[in-house]
């Protein structure tokens, strides 16, 4: 892998990782159209662990957030009080949104990395990712907020973040759309979404890292990698304040609209190939 090429799949999952159109399927797909000669191996791990990028822009942009939430989880767990404070109460509801995609990661980990090398399959589910953003938009009197949220509510789209490893279903796309069908409003269910992919990126960059087996194979990516975490990271900031934005004043049509042209897109070239 070459600079331009880590370079280019940086942007890509700075931009796709917040933006409801799957940044595993990108990730995938973007050296399958091009034909780039990467291995298999190489292009997933590449993926996992460039989520680092990302990772750290959502963690910029909700510091305060993040740091509020702390302090009142651990407050309220030292005083008696665990969900006495609503900061408090939603640290509680992220990690139990994080259950279900952390026991799928562990059971499904061969059948997503199997998925994650199958291009036909990934423009499957960026279908599914069209008609799910599609459903969601069809939901009325989304007006709820966080401080509302119980445990249904949080099981329901920690299981939407769960079947949003496969890739081509996109993540926050599942999460944001997991929450409008809970009736939460736009912005509150984009702000749940990211924060609940804190952990889960944590989690799953801190696996890959492990299953490293042969760094002397690995350390010729180390400088690639490196430039697009940084890029990736760059540009996930300003996705994500695009996206908080764009989703108070217009649908996921047209995210719905790419998805469905990618997929089809896709799937085509699988049979042309």
């Amino acid at each position: 892998m070459n600079f331009l090429q880590a370079l280019i799949l940086g942007a890509v999952q700075g931009l796709t990782e917040f933006l409801p159109v799957s940044s595993s399927a990108h990730l995938a797909l973007v050296p399958y159209w091009f034909q780039w000669n990467l291995s298999e191996e190489s292009v997933f791990l590449f993926g996992v662990l460039v989520q680092m990028g990302t990772l750290i822009s959502v963690i910029i942009y909700f510091r305060k957030d993040i740091l509020q939430i702390l302090v009142a989880f651990f407050n309220g767990i030292f005083r008696g009080k665990p969900f006495e404070d609503p900061k408090a109460h939603l640290g509680w509801m992220i990690l139990l949104a994080t259950v279900p995609a952390a026991v799928a990661g562990a059971l499904m980990k061969d059948t997503v990395e199997s998925a994650f090398n199958n291009p036909r399959a990934i423009a499957l589910f960026l279908l599914v990712t069209a008609i799910l953003l599609f459903a969601a938009e069809k939901v009325p009197a989304k007006d709820r907020d966080l401080r509302e949220m119980n445990w249904k509510d949080a099981v329901w789209i920690g299981i939407a973040q769960a079947v949003a490893l496969l890739p081509g279903i996109s993540r926050s796309g599942a999460t944001i759309s997991g929450g409008l069908f809970r009736k939460f409003t736009r912005r509150e269910s984009s702000r749940f979404a990211f924060l609940i992919s804190i952990p889960i990126m944590i989690g799953a960059g801190a696996l890959s890292v492990l299953d490293i087996t042969d760094w002397n194979a690995f350390r010729p990516l180390l400088p690639a990698l490196i430039c697009a975490t940084l890029t990736a990271a760059v540009v996930g900031y300003f996705a994500i304040k695009w996206m908080l934005n764009y989703i108070n004043k217009k649908p996921f049509t047209i995210f719905s609209i790419y998805c469905s042209v990618i997929g089809i897109f896709t799937f085509i070239l699988t049979f042309i190939r």
